[in-house]
């Protein structure tokens, strides 16, 4: 019986799911340490963050106006204003105590402690805005405009706990609790090689038989976009020896390696030759289109996890997605498993190969997918127009338009 995951030269093709579960097996999240918060955006919290202080820590004012006793101006109105006499200016960080007697008012600017004895804040706009004597035309109720100690947040309790994603509003409560510094897990380190003997520098002259590097751009900024350090390290030629030097000199800045290039069934496959002796890194054939090439497995004594995705634009780019992704996750400290998928309705009928995973780049909009002219994996252009990726099952050859499929969106 013919088995729909045998490939035509009889290799019997790897599940795509199956690829990512033993990378994901195999990769483990970057060691913590402390960063100045100025370094942290982008990592995840190593610890549960606790605060010393009450927040605010005071009892302060919500607005510009006037610290008064509610019960003093309990009557004011449009029509009969309330008039007392201003005893202080309370200025925000004025470390001064004061306090407001029975008839009395002080001017109080926002984030300015509430004086003694006041119980509310007459918002300026309430007044005539005196600054000897103050007419007050509407009553407030006790309590109005002040921001109490520990209404935001209680001394003790956990601000932050560990595993939390730092953004800007993360680094703005470990300010605020006083933290200068947070223990974290830093963003993974990415090395990026590109290989071929084809590959040109962008800027450079073009002479016959080269092209453009252009992968190791494409790497970088999807590594960079997946909130990890990308390295961009200089195009290898088809000589492996050279090879495993360059790499070899690249994994002490390295927490992951991205290769792309050299893993296919030519003569001149530099990474595979190179790495398939060692016995730590795995090449096969996964069951997808584009990408199915696929090496991945850990070298040197720190057992830097290294992805060897194929050369073409898009397949490398399309296994970024698949496989890499989910793994700087995991290593991030994050949820780590399977690109997410949105159902949308395809406008245009599709063809795929049987018993492979396809991967059509496509236009997502609103509910409605679109797929984009040039779904060849060479074709970088028709990848730059594309906003997501339409996923046809193995065991799915035709898609008819109008049917409803699963779709990555990028």
């Amino acid at each position: 019986m013919h088995d729909p995951r045998r490939h035509g030269d009889g290799v019997t093709l790897k599940p795509v799911d199956r690829h990512l579960e033993e990378i994901l097996a195999t990769v483990r999240a970057v060691t913590p340490l402390e960063l100045d918060l100025d370094q942290a955006l982008g990592t995840v919290l190593a610890e549960n963050v606790t605060s010393p202080l009450p927040l605010p820590p005071f009892d302060n004012s919500a607005m510009d106006g006037y610290a008064v006793r509610a019960e003093d101006v309990a009557g004011a109105s449009e029509t009969r204003p309330v008039v007392l006499p201003v005893m202080d200016d309370v200025a925000a960080g004025d470390g001064r105590t004061y306090a407001v007697g029975r008839g009395m008012a002080a001017r109080i600017m926002t984030g300015a402690p509430v004086p003694g004895g006041a119980d509310a804040v007459v918002p300026v706009e309430w007044t005539d805005g005196g600054t000897v004597r103050v007419a007050i035309r509407r009553a407030p109720e006790p309590g109005n405009a002040i921001r109490r100690a520990g209404e935001d947040v209680r001394p003790g309790q956990v601000v932050l706990p560990a595993g939390t994603l730092i953004g800007p509003a993360q680094l703005g409560i470990l300010a605020g609790v006083g933290r200068r510094r947070a223990r974290v897990l830093p963003r993974p380190r990415v090395v990026v090689m590109s290989t071929g003997a084809e590959l040109v520098p962008p800027g450079e002259p073009l002479t016959p038989g080269k092209i453009y590097e252009s992968n190791s751009y494409t790497l970088c900024g999807a590594v960079r976009q997946a909130g990890a350090e990308a390295y961009r390290a200089e195009a290898v030629t088809d000589d492996p020896a050279v090879f495993l030097d360059r790499l070899e000199a690249q994994l002490v800045r390295a927490d992951v390696v991205i290769t792309s290039g050299g893993v296919s069934m030519g003569a001149y496959e530099p990474v595979k030759e190179a790495l398939a002796p060692l016995g730590t890194v795995r090449f096969d054939k996964v069951a997808m289109q584009p990408g199915m090439p696929q090496g991945f497995g850990v070298v040197g004594e720190d057992r830097v996890p290294i992805f060897c995705l194929p050369g073409n634009p898009v397949s490398a780019f399309v296994s970024f997605v698949l496989f890499v992704r989910p793994a700087l996750d995991k290593m991030r400290g994050l949820p780590a498993g399977p690109p997410r998928t949105v159902p949308a309705t395809v406008d245009a009928p599709l063809r795929s190969p049987k018993g492979k995973r396809s991967f059509l780049r496509g236009v997502l909009d609103g509910d409605v997918v679109s797929p984009v002219r040039g779904q060849g994996s060479h074709q970088l252009g028709a990848l730059a127009s594309a906003n997501a990726l339409i996923v046809v099952p193995e065991d799915v050859t035709e898609v008819p338009k109008g049917a409803t499929v699963r779709v990555i969106p990028l």
